[in-house]
């Protein structure tokens, strides 16, 4: 499988997204967040899909089994490429999102690729220890998030590229590591605290970046957008 940069178009509303698309000739892959879905509902998915990208559904489900699996059933009819679901709502949450998944992919059609989220990418050492009571080393508790993961049947894991090698090295190549808190050099981290550079992540084995500001916010966003490429997947 391909590496490949996601862009993470976390617009409020449909008019910005298709101008901030507009703007490009290939058809990106794209992360529809919370922000955008909850402002237009699951047509921006529809008709982004129908213009030719492929789409990240990021909404990190997390809920008791039985409504994330009755969720994910939904979320299949609307032929998306990769969503996912929280680590934290433990193996039995994850079996019924995959099920749930897979009973609602059309017949003939491949399942998404379904990946859980480790620790969000905002979060340090600090807030694990003192807010969340998790008292072992970060990539510790990626690497046992992810293994839990593995075993429910998913596909990969959400997790900062700084712990991706621990991932692969645990659980093989094969599992996939999306890795947000990507940047290009130079550009402000915002929120973000465990942030690499596109050819970073490269190095320490992404299969996936997802990057946002530093393409949604620049001067340029399609030569933004090709250099995170260049960086990432030549």
């Amino acid at each position: 499988m391909g590496k490949d940069v996601i862009i993470a178009c976390d617009f409020s509303s449909a008019e910005e997204t298709y101008a901030f698309l507009d703007q490009f000739e290939e058809k990106p892959f794209v992360k529809i967040g919370m922000e955008l879905f909850y402002a237009e509902g699951p047509q921006i998915v529809r008709e982004i899909k129908a213009r030719g990208h492929r789409i990240f559904l990021d909404l990190k489900l997390h809920d008791i089994p039985n409504t994330v699996g009755k969720a994910m059933r939904v979320l299949a009819g609307l032929d998306v490429d990769m969503c996912n679901v929280h680590a934290a709502g433990t193996s039995k949450m994850m079996e019924a999102a995959i099920q749930g998944l897979s009973e609602g992919t059309k017949c003939g059609q491949k399942r998404p690729i379904l990946i859980a989220v480790t620790q969000l990418t905002s979060t340090g050492q600090e807030q694990l220890e003192e807010e969340l009571l998790i008292h072992q080393p970060m990539e510790e508790v990626v690497s046992s998030y992810a293994a839990t993961v593995k075993q429910a049947g998913l596909d990969g894991v959400v997790c900062s590229p700084l712990e991706s090698p621990s991932v692969h090295e645990a659980l093989g190549t094969e599992f996939l590591t999306v890795t947000p808190g990507v940047r290009l050099a130079g550009d402000e981290k915002g929120d973000q605290k465990r942030v690499t550079t596109p050819a970073k992540a490269k190095e320490l084995g992404s299969d996936y970046i997802v990057v946002g500001r530093s393409i949604t916010a620049a001067e340029d966003p399609v030569a933004a957008y090709e250099q995170c490429r260049r960086e990432f997947c030549d």
